[in-house]
């Protein structure tokens, strides 16, 4: 009989322990989520300058080329359903939307040169739904 109830109580400790491990791996992935979104969403207000814009940008860019994310033959980003980020920023002068691809294609230095002044402001957040973490981010200028 001792050692029925011996052999259950080692078997509720490794489940109980199992649940207890899981639970803290998904609290920690969360927390890194969190802090990864934290980043970029900084940048989710009003009054941004061009400087702003490129440090997102060259940010968005290493995460990218940090998880291998595959170009298309434009050199375009493949997005993807977990890791990919993508900026967008709309010129109102021609309503045009430019890839974060597109402006550091033309150089970040003629970008900060011609837009470092602009104010810039975040119209739109989106996040992967497999993962929760930043999927794109969409800035429209303010003036010229």
């Amino acid at each position: 009989m001792k050692k029925i109830l011996v052999l259950m109580l080692i078997i509720i400790i490794v489940i109980l322990t199992f649940f207890v491990v899981n639970y803290k791996n998904l609290q920690q992935q969360k927390q890194e989520i969190a802090n990864f979104n934290l980043a970029y969403e900084k940048y989710n207000k009003d009054n941004l300058n061009g400087l702003d814009i490129t440090t997102l940008i060259n940010k968005a860019i290493s995460n990218n080329d940090k998880y291998s994310i595959a170009k298309d033959e434009e050199g375009l980003y493949v997005l993807d359903d977990e890791y990919s980020i993508e900026i967008y920023v709309t010129m109102i002068i021609n309503e045009t939307t430019y890839r974060m691809e597109r402006i550091n294609s033309l150089g970040m230095n003629s970008f900060v040169a011609y837009f470092g002044q602009v104010s810039f402001k975040c119209t739109d957040v989106k996040y992967h739904e497999k993962t929760g973490r930043i999927a794109s981010m969409t800035f429209e200028a303010k003036d010229y």
